[in-house]
């Protein structure tokens, strides 16, 4: 019954991302991080950044993980010229990125507000009211359960300090 619900919550996640759900019921319960990015469609920005940084096989390992994962939207905010920046330099990118990312499963109930440390080593600043933010920017969609983590739908793109 519990794996039921599971897979209730995975669809009725992927159908709130406007996610295109022709992969059978078995197969969405098994998506990964950069699957589920992927299969959104409203990512593509940063699934090309993670494969730029060499950061694919990471997300898509045990994990667990939790990504505060920007849109294009949020990427399209970004300036042209920091992105072509990090694009020519790997190992910042790979910081920017990893700055997205926290250990373990974290879901929006259970998130404090407070200070959290990324997979970067790198701290976010947690926020709780009026909805879950992360160094100022908002999550707007959140607790999409993947097969090694969840991800938290976020407004802006985070920079580490």
């Amino acid at each position: 019954m519990k794996s039921m619900r599971t897979l209730i919550a995975t669809l009725t996640a992927a159908m709130t991302l406007g996610f295109a759900v022709t992969a059978t019921a078995q197969d969405a319960a098994k998506m990964d991080i950069v699957d589920t990015a992927v299969s959104a469609g409203s990512f593509k920005t940063l699934v090309s950044l993670i494969k730029q940084a060499g950061l694919v096989d990471t997300l898509k390992g045990k994990g667990p993980f939790t990504v505060f994962a920007p849109t294009d939207e949020a990427f399209a905010k970004v300036p042209k010229e920091t992105l072509e920046a990090l694009g020519k330099d790997k190992a910042k990118l790979a910081a920017v990125l990893t700055y997205h990312v926290v250990p373990g499963r974290v879901m929006a109930k259970d998130v404090k507000a407070g200070m959290v440390k990324t997979v970067n080593g790198q701290e976010l600043k947690l926020g709780t009211t009026g909805g879950v933010t992360v160094d100022g920017a908002k999550v707007v969609k959140a607790d999409i359960v993947t097969s090694n983590g969840v991800i938290h739908v976020i407004d802006s793109v985070l920079l580490p300090k």
